[in-house]
């Protein structure tokens, strides 16, 4: 069967096919288009429209290369669409770096207790999550959501508009911060602490769940015929994990997804909810094939995005490969910064936040391109090293290996300085970890996979690998 994703990132999307064929995968790219946040005034918002116009676009390239079966859509985590009585937005989907959050995680934690809300949901506090977006919508426009009849993450709004279906899948739901992550609910108590209706929010249906059939409208103006939309791992970061090629009998091992957001953590039965979790702010997200992705976000390649951007506008377009180079040439340089301290979540001028914080440790200040890439690769080294620590306290095993997928898995510099940080061997790989996921779950909902760890076995049949031993 052919099967098509559709990865949309916070810096870009892209539209997949995957031909499934004898026990393996191939992928090829159909369409590609930008994505980011739009500044309105004071305000960030997606262009939720405008995903919908690239959807179409993609259906439409598809479709000139012949049937396909089944279409799944993953995005980031955390945002949300309110829509009314008729099924019509209230309102651009806001941006998760929308400075509106600032203050509110500590105000509902105030009000409903820290310990209380993660002994519920077993997430990682950080002030983007779903949770204080709804409390800070509901203080500044309660007006709104009194018109909302449903609530729909990002990637169940583009399944909605694919199908004129609504539902809540599971591993996007879970990265609210408002899910019962044992019960596998939505939790009433959150809800109710911050005056958000529960109604506004349905069951939640779990990846590999055919959802419906494209809407007559969309198939007949894109030509794409009369294919099944299937829940994937909806949330990226959930695809990606069920991409990791994890051998059997391999020990315990971790994954790093790694992109604009580096996710690091082990796969588990059951979420890990103890004093110890909420002292190290671990997360218990949801996963494919009812697993739970025990893991911390770590603000990841963001840092190198925003710099090359700053870069670009001053007329030096540094390509990736480019920054890789002057980073290697800038072996010496010694600092490292903490890539999830909140001066770098949504900074004016992320080199001026670097900069900055140096100055705050009493660090040597990074000045050449090269010196502020290798900074920021190596921080970001060095925060995997603590994460792995720390969840290795909590499982009371050791971690053999690591495996990195997503486009990071790239970066030989980042991963050869994770595999000296970590003292563990680094095996990266597939770069396209989230789309394969995507497609390969897509391929269980429609029978042609049994298990998740049939899915795996294709992977390690179908894409290469690079291994990276510990060096001094």
């Amino acid at each position: 069967m052919r099967y098509l994703a559709f990865d949309i990132g916070a810096e870009s999307g892209r539209a997949i096919l995957g031909d499934l064929r004898d026990g393996k995968l191939t992928l090829s790219e159909v369409h590609r288009f930008a994505n980011g946040g739009v500044q309105v005034k004071n305000r960030l918002y997606w262009d939720a429209l405008g995903l919908w116009r690239e959807i179409k676009n993609g259906l439409r390239a598809a479709a000139q290369s012949g049937e396909v079966s089944a279409i799944g859509v993953d995005t980031w985590g955390v945002d949300y669409a309110l829509l009314d009585q008729h099924g019509e937005l209230l309102g651009n989907p806001y941006c998760y770096r929308d400075a509106r959050t600032d203050g509110v995680m500590e105000r509902v934690c105030a009000r409903l207790g820290r310990e209380r809300i993660f002994e519920i949901t077993g997430i990682q506090f950080m002030p983007i999550n779903t949770l204080y977006q709804w409390a800070v919508e509901r203080e500044h426009n309660p007006s709104k959501v009194d018109l909302a009849r449903r609530c729909l993450m990002m990637p169940d709004l583009l399944h909605y508009w694919m199908t004129g279906e609504m539902a809540n899948e599971y591993t996007i739901a879970s990265t609210s911060q408002a899910f019962d992550a044992r019960r596998r609910v939505w939790s009433e108590e959150l809800l109710q602490g911050i005056g958000m209706p529960i109604s506004l929010l349905s069951d939640v249906l779990m990846p590999g769940t055919p959802l419906g059939r494209l809407l007559s409208s969309v198939s007949d103006e894109t030509g794409i015929g009369n294919a099944t939309v299937v829940l994937a791992g909806s949330h990226d970061t959930a695809s990606a994990v069920a991409a990791v090629p994890f051998p059997p009998n391999g020990g315990v091992r971790a994954y790093i997804s790694s992109g604009t957001w580096s996710l690091v953590g082990v796969e588990v039965d059951q979420p890990v909810i103890n004093p110890q979790a909420l002292a190290a702010n671990i997360t218990n997200e949801g996963g494919v094939g009812n697993k739970i992705r025990l893991l911390k976000n770590v603000m990841g390649l963001w840092l190198i995005q925003r710099c090359r951007a700053e870069w670009k506008v001053e007329g030096r377009d540094y390509s990736y490969d480019q920054i890789t180079q002057m980073a290697n040439e800038a072996v010496g340089f010694p600092s490292i910064v903490d890539p999830n301290d909140d001066a770098f979540l949504h900074p004016a001028d992320m080199r001026k936040a670097i900069v900055q914080k140096c100055r705050e440790t009493h660090q040597p200040v990074p000045s050449t391109p090269g010196e502020f890439a290798r900074l920021i690769y190596a921080s970001l080294a060095q925060a995997y090293r603590t994460v792995i620590g720390q969840i290795e306290g909590l499982i009371g095993q050791r971690i053999e290996a690591i495996h990195v997928v997503g486009g990071g898995s790239r970066s030989h510099i980042l991963n050869q300085l994770t595999a000296n940080a970590c003292g563990r061997p680094v095996i990266a790989g597939p770069v396209e970890g989230t789309a394969i996921g995507n497609l390969l779950t897509q391929a269980m909902g429609m029978g042609e996979i049994g298990s998740l760890d049939e899915l795996r076995d294709v992977v390690r049949r179908s894409f290469d690998i690079v291994r990276f031993e510990p060096k001094t």
